[in-house]
């Protein structure tokens, strides 16, 4: 974790003003992640997770939907499929469409114990489907996935890569560290850094920084709330998140009877 966050502290000296489309790309399936911080935790076998998150974006304008669909293959194996559709670009209602459909699966190697953190790698494939403004004509990457609870802290680390097939584009990279610290029973504050390096240049064109809340509101659902804030260069660029989602069969709260002896 200290390696990544001196990654971070360098790519903060390196950035400078650089816009490009902000691609949604590969995310991850809430609840297990921190907006677009992968976790190593999956679905357990034969349970489904769908999210379907909003959010609005500035500079450039976005208002966009993204669905997202896991199923737990095995205990430790995922596959995961998402579709980000643009419903608004630069507040014009002409330029919506989709982006790249992305299909790939999340495989954990090594689980959690109380000195070393669960360790998953992940491959996908993109897709082109959608609008040309928005694709990459397909593509594959991957990423590795680091998750260690602290106390009432579960910390996340995602190194992520992707090769995009249009000649016009370059191989992007993410940096992602975020974190979930449990406030009750059925509730998570989020906090999460991301850094991205810009797919038609050779700069970084997002290091941003999001704080949220999460509920778990039945035995199966979750609400997500989040804003971020952009960092180069302190300006009042920002993007609102909601999302809902809910993981199928749901696990029910065993509760434990006590019956006293009484003389």
């Amino acid at each position: 974790m200290k390696r990544l966050l001196a990654v971070f502290i360098f790519i903060v000296f390196l950035t400078s003003n650089a816009y490009s489309f902000d691609r949604k790309g590969f995310s991850p399936t809430a609840p297990f992640s921190v907006f677009s911080t992968f976790s190593a935790e999956s679905p357990k076998k034969k349970q489904v997770a769908i999210d379907f998150g909003f959010e609005v974006a500035n500079n450039p304008d976005i208002e966009r939907t993204n669905l997202n669909i896991s199923y737990g293959l095995t205990n430790n194996l995922e596959i995961i499929t998402n579709l980000p559709y643009n419903l608004s670009y630069k507040n014009s209602g002409d330029d919506a469409g989709a982006e790249d459909i992305n299909l790939g699966f999340k495989h954990r190697i090594i689980d959690e114990t109380t000195y070393i953190p669960a360790f998953a790698y992940m491959l996908y494939i993109a897709g082109d489907i959608g609008k040309e403004e928005f694709s990459t004509e397909g593509g594959a990457g991957g990423g590795l996935i680091l998750t260690k609870k602290i106390g009432p802290v579960k910390v996340h680390g995602n190194v992520m890569y992707f090769h995009p097939n249009r000649e016009d584009l370059k191989e992007t990279w993410n940096i992602n560290l975020g974190s979930e610290l449990s406030v009750s029973y059925n509730s998570s504050i989020l906090f999460e850094i991301i850094g991205r390096k810009a797919i038609d240049k050779d700069k970084i064109d997002l290091l941003e920084w999001r704080l949220g809340y999460r509920v778990k509101i039945t035995d199966c659902s979750y609400t997500t709330v989040g804003s971020g804030f952009d960092i180069k260069d302190r300006s009042p660029d920002l993007r609102l998140m909601f999302s809902i989602s809910v993981v199928l069969p749901g696990e029910k709260q065993k509760l434990k009877r006590i019956v006293e002896d009484s003389d």
